[in-house]
């Protein structure tokens, strides 16, 4: 089983670039399914029914979120079941949305299992623990029969994201960090069978800081006042995403690779 897992999408740049690239990378690598992280899709902070439709119609099976995912429409559209999105299962009870979800493959063969955490090193939110709410999760679905499990972690931390792909080791398939929108080097199967990567990178603008006007941040480092928010929307664009392959009947991960790739959008 094959899957396709792309990072933070971010703003009009972001979703140009994935309805450009996806049909090119289903033909090449055959993916079983394809997933993205949504909570940048708006403008390049939060979703919104029109983003969100636009991007779900290139092909994304399931889009899991982070700590920007509420804002825009995204109260509204997380309190939907019927779409294939998600917010890190970690929040507090009470908050709108899902943390976990079951994706069929098209031709009926494969049941994904995806699984939405955000870390809590340098948030300034207070979020449950991401490693017991691991455990909780997959104690409810243990009894359950999936082809495989995905976890997307989004965190700050690089730290934190290692320490949690180890303690799930052999008991995911794969863990895969996304928020910072840079994009890591260590992507790899662990002892136990997951395959691990600390970021996938983001899709979004190379010349800029992690998506935005690289004048506006340099100015607000320089002066330590708030920056304005300008994503930056046309030019050479980096795609951020990892093809892992899942053995089925183990839920173990045979390999994990890098498939980035950069094309101009005008």
């Amino acid at each position: 089983m094959k899957v396709i897992f792309i990072g933070d999408i971010f703003g009009k740049i972001g979703r140009k670039a994935v309805a450009e690239i996806l049909p090119k990378w289903r033909k090449k690598y055959k993916p079983d399914f394809v997933i993205g992280n949504n909570e940048n899709l708006a403008h390049g902070s939060g979703i919104t029914e029109k983003t969100l439709k636009e991007v779900l119609d290139v092909g994304f099976d399931a889009l899991t979120g982070g700590n920007h995912t509420f804002k825009g429409e995204g109260m509204k559209l997380l309190g939907d079941s019927k779409l294939p999105i998600l917010r890190p299962a970690n929040y507090p009870p009470g908050v709108p949305g899902r943390g976990d979800l079951v994706v069929e493959s098209q031709d009926g063969k494969y049941r994904l299992f995806v699984i939405n955490l955000i870390g809590r090193v340098f948030f300034k939110e207070n979020f449950e623990d991401p490693f017991r709410a691991l455990d909780e999760i997959l104690k409810k679905h243990k009894n359950e029969q999936f082809s495989g499990i995905l976890v997307d972690f989004h965190s700050e931390a690089t730290s934190e994201a290692n320490a949690l792909g180890h303690y799930s080791d052999g008991r995911v398939s794969s863990l895969l960090g996304t928020h910072t929108h840079v994009g890591t080097v260590d992507a790899r199967v662990l002892p136990g069978g997951t395959a691990y990567v600390t970021d996938v990178g983001g899709v979004l603008a190379v010349d800029s800081v992690i998506g935005e006007k690289k004048e506006n941040i340099i100015e607000s480092m320089l002066t330590q006042q708030p920056f304005k928010h300008e994503p930056v929307e046309s030019g050479l664009c980096n795609i951020g995403a990892v093809l892992i392959d899942i053995d089925e009947k183990t839920q173990k991960a045979r390999s994990i690779k890098r498939i980035d790739e950069q094309i101009l959008i005008k």
